[in-house]
């Protein structure tokens, strides 16, 4: 099996179409038919079902599909990996989970700062991906909670960052300047995706059982804080999120959390074995800004120290 097969079976696949599909390839579409019949040969299955006016997938042909794609985004993916490490400039892969948050792009800000030349590539994933792409060299850096990092990950924390629940502008609690955690037993909360942030909801479900009570969970769930954003515009739920990615949520209104405030660990992610010096940069840059932010201070850290 030729990798221009696969490239081949997924234009067809796309196009649905041997004329467009072998105009798109350069080749003609004789060439192109010979290509996709050896595939399927190879394969001892028919992929499409052809006539003369239409050509449709089979189902061997739609399961194919997906992992052919997965096979070619790989290898565009070690290319790219390839041109970069073999370039001049030091580039830099970094894992983040949603591009509302603002704490990884300050710290990337600040990093660039000091290495002008630092190419940076933001890669946005859930942290059980991050985990995954970090353990298997398909990123340097992440970001998020790591209480279940597996033993090969080495983590920082660097931000206590305070929790508190996106409401609709005419929600009850929009006239407080806090909500209790108990409050939130009446209210049904929308939980994120649990394959791609089980440790988040873990922090949110913990949270309201230590006040007492098991969350209404919403039945719905979404992939990014924009689309959570809406739900409670609706005033469908409410969403429990940290200060750092409130910015720029139309239609809602964000209160802390208090009785008790919670704080949401945030940390750098890394390979442990990992002590390249783009990676060391990301990590003293997080401290730095830490400590010139107070990101790691907190109300009752203030009062027992």
């Amino acid at each position: 099996m030729e990798l221009r097969q696969l490239r081949y079976f997924v234009t067809v696949a796309e196009e649905l179409h041997f004329g467009r599909a072998a105009a798109q390839e350069h080749i003609v579409q004789s060439a192109l038919s010979q290509q996709i019949q050896r595939l399927e040969r190879e394969l001892g299955v028919r992929l499409l079902e052809r006539s003369t006016h239409h050509v449709a997938l089979t189902a061997a042909g739609a399961a194919f599909l997906v992992e052919a794609r997965q096979i070619l985004a790989h290898v565009d993916r070690a290319v790219a990996v390839a041109r970069t490490t073999g370039s001049a400039a030091p580039a830099l892969r970094v894992g983040i989970i949603d591009a509302s948050y603002d704490s990884m792009p300050q710290i990337l800000q600040e990093a660039q700062a000091r290495h002008p030349g630092l190419v940076v590539h933001q890669i946005e994933a859930g942290v059980p991906e991050q985990y995954q792409q970090l353990t298997d060299g398909r990123l340097d850096v992440g970001i998020g909670r790591a209480a279940l990092a597996p033993p090969q990950i080495a983590s920082q924390v660097f931000r206590y960052d305070p929790l508190g629940v996106l409401i609709p502008h005419e929600h009850r609690f929009a006239g407080l300047d806090a909500v209790p955690v108990a409050d939130l037993a009446r209210e049904p909360l929308l939980l994120a995706e649990e394959a791609q942030a089980p440790e988040f909801n873990q922090f949110t479900i913990e949270m309201c059982r230590a006040a007492g009570f098991t969350p209404t969970v919403y039945a719905g769930t979404v992939e990014s804080i924009r689309a959570a954003a809406d739900l409670v515009a609706q005033g469908r739920c409410l969403y429990c999120v940290p200060s750092s990615c409130i910015s720029a949520l139309p239609g809602t209104l964000w209160r802390p959390l208090t009785e008790p405030a919670s704080y949401y660990p945030w940390s750098v992610l890394w390979r442990a074995d990992d002590d390249s010096d783009h990676v060391t940069t990301i990590v003293t840059c997080a401290r730095a800004m830490s400590a010139r932010l107070g990101w790691l201070t907190t109300p009752d850290r203030l009062t027992s120290d």
